[in-house]
């Protein structure tokens, strides 16, 4: 065991104090920082007019809803809720498995070893950031006043966000796939057909697969909340609810929701189990 005398403490604490103490121009910047990030947070609840009062009201009110939530029922009309939930779940499995289509030759366009020009890879990368900034929800309301009420709107919605974030993540794996295998089939003559069959999509095939089972898992819960902006789904059983104030009805297809999405949760994450590792 080697022994520090205080000397020795005393002689590295001269050759590095920055080591044992924080410096006064350090302490003065993180007093600032402190200092103005908290008062940005005072100006945010000044700006939102966050009071005592209002949030003991808001409480009050909560309460009073989580009350009357008790005990969940299905009501008259529990097979409408089946429907709509059924609705979600396949609006959700339509949607991205069609967005999956469409992004896996975007997703190829956007690798940066297939699209070697620098200026076209960022150029198309920043596309698929763009789209990926708009959310579900505002898709929705696009296309329930282009293609009307109903699930239709729903599929399109979640397509259409799909579609730039499975394109990244394709792009994405395909960068990261291993070149030796497909230089290995073109020294044996193979060409670029043969490259791509048996030495690219062996790589990334299960890697696609698993995110198309993430996303939509993902997406049956976005897919519950489109309903609200008249896009299908149990969100219209949960908004014709809440208008008409049966709270024990919205308990009951929360719950039903949250099955569904644990149920979908685990059987989809059992699936990209058995994909990625081979079993």
């Amino acid at each position: 065991m080697i022994e520090i005398s205080r000397s020795d403490i005393t002689d590295m604490q001269a050759r590095f104090p920055a080591a044992f103490q924080t410096g006064a121009v350090t302490r003065a910047w993180r007093w600032s920082v402190g200092i103005c990030a908290f008062a940005w947070i005072i100006c945010l609840l000044w700006w939102f007019d966050v009071t005592p009062g209002r949030i003991a009201n808001g409480l009050s009110g909560l309460g009073t809803i989580i009350v009357l939530m008790i005990p969940p029922s299905p009501g008259d009309q529990w097979q409408d809720i089946l429907k709509g939930l059924a609705e979600s779940v396949a609006m959700a499995f339509l949607g991205t498995f069609v967005a999956m289509l469409l992004a896996v030759p975007l997703g190829f366009l956007g690798a940066r070893n297939v699209v070697v020009n620098m200026l076209a890879h960022f150029t198309i990368r920043r596309v698929y950031d763009g789209f990926r900034g708009m959310d579900q929800l505002i898709w929705a309301l696009a296309f329930v006043r282009a293609v009307g009420l109903g699930p239709l709107a729903g599929v399109l919605a979640i397509c259409a966000a799909e579609i730039a974030v499975l394109a990244k993540l394709f792009a994405e794996a395909i960068e990261n796939a291993d070149p030796k295998q497909m230089e290995g089939i073109t020294s044996v003559g193979g060409n670029a057909l043969c490259r791509l069959r048996f030495g690219l999509l062996p790589q990334i095939m299960p890697v696609l697969l698993a995110q198309f089972l993430y996303q939509f898992e993902s997406n049956v819960r976005s897919a519950s909340i489109l309903g609200v902006v008249g896009a299908g789904g149990i969100g219209l059983q949960i908004a014709e609810r809440i208008k008409v104030r049966y709270w024990d009805e919205v308990l009951f297809i929360i719950l039903l929701i949250l099955v569904t999405v644990a149920v979908v949760d685990f059987i989809s994450s059992r699936i990209r189990q058995r994909m990625i590792t081979g079993g």
